[in-house]
């Protein structure tokens, strides 16, 4: 299967166009260069609005819509039976790339037992682990001259393992029903 569209896509300054799975009129889902748990994915509007303040009712609509509807999906696909829904309005709030984005994590029940509790998801999204834009950052071209410290744990995956979760996840929001 093909990438979802030919045209360039953009999450903030990166282009993201092979990790897109779902596309409506205003909005756009991809998937994860670090995923703090499996199936964690992005839901982002396609105007790089900075802040949910930024949108207009058409897009804020059509953003918390397609949030439901790609949450139903990941929580079916990846066998969860809770979801974190999260979004970093602005800088202060730990936001790393300036383009409204939402988090959506699907959950299991003790699946952070060992990191201290569910509660654990949230200082995750909101340190080094999270950060989505030194991320996305560091796999472009333009790396850093000096390696980061990271958690061993978590790699950045290559663009051959997002494209392939996306084109298995745009199947999947194919099948599922609106």
């Amino acid at each position: 299967m093909p990438p979802l569209t030919s045209s360039p896509m953009y999450f903030g300054n990166f282009l993201v166009t092979s990790q897109v799975f779902h596309k409506t009129s205003h909005s756009f889902a991809l998937v994860n260069i670090k995923p703090l748990l499996p199936g964690h994915v992005l839901v982002s509007p396609l105007r790089a609005a900075k802040r949910l303040s930024d949108l207009n009712h058409a897009e804020v609509t059509d953003l918390f819509l397609t949030v439901q509807q790609v949450g139903r999906m990941v929580e079916r696909v990846y066998g969860a039976s809770s979801l974190n829904i999260a979004i970093q309005d602005g800088p202060a709030a730990g936001q790393s790339v300036p383009h409204l984005h939402t988090h959506i994590i699907p959950r299991q029940s003790a699946d952070l037992d060992d990191r201290g509790g569910g509660d654990a998801i949230y200082s995750m999204l909101e340190g080094e682990e999270g950060d989505v834009g030194k991320h996305l950052w560091e796999s472009s071209n333009r790396r850093p001259k000096f390696p980061a410290v990271d958690d061993s744990s978590r790699k950045p995956r290559s663009e051959e393992e997002m494209a392939e979760e996306a084109r298995r996840l745009a199947q999947e929001m194919s099948r599922q029903h609106l």
